[in-house]
């Protein structure tokens, strides 16, 4: 049985599913654009954004298929203003406004960011993350699933000759980028090879060695190509001020100026740099957190961890927790799947059919010269545990697709999912998770430190005030982290602007979201009530959770 707070809520979220006839005609366009966005969404290194495919899907990103694309998204925006006028309740504008989030991404991908057009690594990551998010639920890999990396692996060729013909405004260091990260393939996909021999059966090992041969021969036409045409491009990779800001108003729904944004940010970085200093002197005679020494002993402090947490939010009525929501644990990598780790985030969240397994994070053997995310969990997996598990993003995703309201269900933009993840790790800190450690609470400021400095970081990329190593320098000195972290947080914001804000500002929707249901109910607020309809909605942009609980669901609590 869900607990009460939970319940309520889901019965709210009926309500607003089946609330008014009106709500149907977008339900419905909504249900469309979502199974036609499950064919043609772009594949990302990011965690949050994984959608469910079709069964036998592969990526298409031919020139038919770019225009096919750009003529049903103009349907899709059509029918979307035809419905502008429908009269709605306050859950059915959020549902109408979702929809048009949801398009405006599609415009913002398709004529903003045009990935498709400028950057060469776009094809990189729609040729091969398909295939490492194929691999990514944990262990055993069954026939079936090797038959889904061979074709995708047999798609490799035909994806990277569609770059070849759509790549017409590329940018040179996106170019630069792509061009060296080329270098790790051939390894890369052989290792996986490897790795996946056990669990080959029949004449797959022999095709799937075949089409990565075919595949390896595509990438050296692919790289030889890039590099004919790269003595001479532009050299700027922004988005621009326009560009920058139709994101803001339409796809994050953010009330705020990029100004604004650059002066949220730093304010907020001041703040973490004072308190993570006041830290470390309170700290002073505290021995440093070791390393864990294997990765036995990592995986199982993880998994213990994750349970204390658990119990953490329900003793302290902080937050539901159904015991039909899966748990957040860990494993070392498995053979097959270490060789092509550094294709995305190497989160096993589950997704929406699989609603209620358990997430899988994949963790390296403990070292003092891992990256910064990697380092820490080494030291104490509960900051990681706090923003990707329980109760952050594996936990929210979790309520989130099993929300009475379909719409509800997906990704629509980061800043309410990396919000609450960010805003899940202050709130764990404040209400004492942590008191037991003082060297994790420094942990904790540090991760404020970069999730602030973030905002700076993308604002400027988009608005072309920085470039890639002027932000990769800004990231090393001013977290500080290691160099080759910088690196791959820079060129990542450079390549999907308004991802990296999202941390902050999302958390700082959040606080002020807070504070405003707060002050409205006065005695009658419940931090539990408000949290559980923050994780059940946790897909929804801020500013439309704001408007409806504060129509609607705060009533609930009085």
């Amino acid at each position: 049985m869900l607990r009460r707070p939970l319940r309520f809520l889901y019965a709210l979220g009926m309500l607003a599913f089946g609330g008014t006839a009106a709500a149907q005609p977008v339900q419905d366009l909504g249900a469309e654009f979502w199974a036609w966005r499950a064919k043609t969404q772009p594949a990302t290194s990011d965690d949050i954004p994984r959608i469910v495919r079709p069964a036998k899907w592969v990526p298409d990103w031919s020139p038919k298929a770019i225009e096919d694309r750009k003529a049903r998204l103009a349907d899709f925006e059509r029918r979307f203003q035809a419905l502008a006028d429908t009269p709605q309740d306050v859950s059915g504008r959020v549902d109408y406004r979702l929809v048009g989030s949801a398009l405006a991404r599609v415009r913002w991908e398709m004529d903003h960011v045009a990935a498709w057009q400028r950057q060469p690594q776009f094809y990189v990551d729609q040729a091969l993350v398909p295939i490492f998010e194929t691999l990514l639920p944990p262990p055993p890999v069954k026939s079936a699933r090797v038959e889904t990396v061979i074709a995708l692996v047999e798609r490799i060729p035909a994806t990277l000759l569609a770059g070849q013909s759509n790549l017409t405004d590329m940018r040179g260091p996106f170019v630069e980028v792509a061009i060296a990260g080329l270098e790790r393939i051939p390894a890369s996909l052989n290792g996986m090879a490897d790795g996946l021999r056990p669990s080959l059966a029949g004449n797959q090992e022999r095709r799937l060695r075949a089409a990565i041969q075919r595949a390896l021969t595509a990438f050296e036409s692919y790289g030889a190509f890039l590099a004919a045409r790269q003595a001479g491009l532009s050299q700027e990779t922004a988005v621009g001020r326009d560009g920058y800001t139709f994101f803001l108003r339409n796809v994050a729904l953010y009330p705020y100026t990029p100004e604004q944004l650059l002066i949220m940010g730093r304010q907020e970085w001041t703040r973490s740099v004072q308190f993570e200093e006041l830290e470390r002197n309170r700290n002073r005679t505290v021995p440093q957190l070791p390393i864990g020494p294997s990765i036995d002993a990592v995986v199982g402090r993880l998994n213990a961890q994750e349970l204390e947490v658990r119990t953490y939010l329900r003793d302290h009525d902080l937050l539901t927790v159904p015991d039909w929501a899966g748990h957040y644990n860990a494993m070392g990598f498995p053979a097959y799947l270490a060789p092509i780790g550094w294709l995305g985030r190497t989160f096993d969240l589950t997704d929406r059919v699989r609603v209620g397994q358990n997430a899988t994070v994949y963790l390296p053997e403990p070292s003092p010269s891992l990256g910064y995310f990697n380092l820490s969990i080494t030291r104490d997996p509960r900051p990681i545990i706090v923003h990707e598990g329980v109760p952050g993003h594996f936990f929210q995703l979790t309520l989130s697709w099993r929300h009475p309201n379909p719409l509800r269900r997906y990704y629509y933009d980061s800043a309410a999912n990396e919000g609450t993840g960010f805003y899940a790790e202050e709130m764990m800190l404040q209400a004492g998770l942590f008191d037991d450690s003082p060297r994790t609470r420094e942990i904790i400021y540090n991760f404020a430190r970069l999730r602030a400095l973030r905002v700076e970081v993308d604002v400027k990329l988009a608005l072309g005030e920085f470039t890639i190593a002027e932000a990769a320098d800004c990231l090393a000195a001013a977290v500080p982290m290691d160099r080759e972290t910088a690196e791959e947080e820079a060129v990542f914001f450079a390549a999907s602007p308004g991802q990296a804000i999202s941390y902050q500002i999302g958390k700082l929707q959040t606080l002020d979201f807070l504070t405003e249901a707060k002050t409205r109910l006065g005695d009658r607020f419940s931090l539990k009530h408000f949290h559980d309809y923050l994780w059940l909605n946790g897909n929804v942009p801020i500013a439309l959770q704001r408007e409806e609980y504060l129509a609607t669901a705060g009533k609930g609590a009085e």
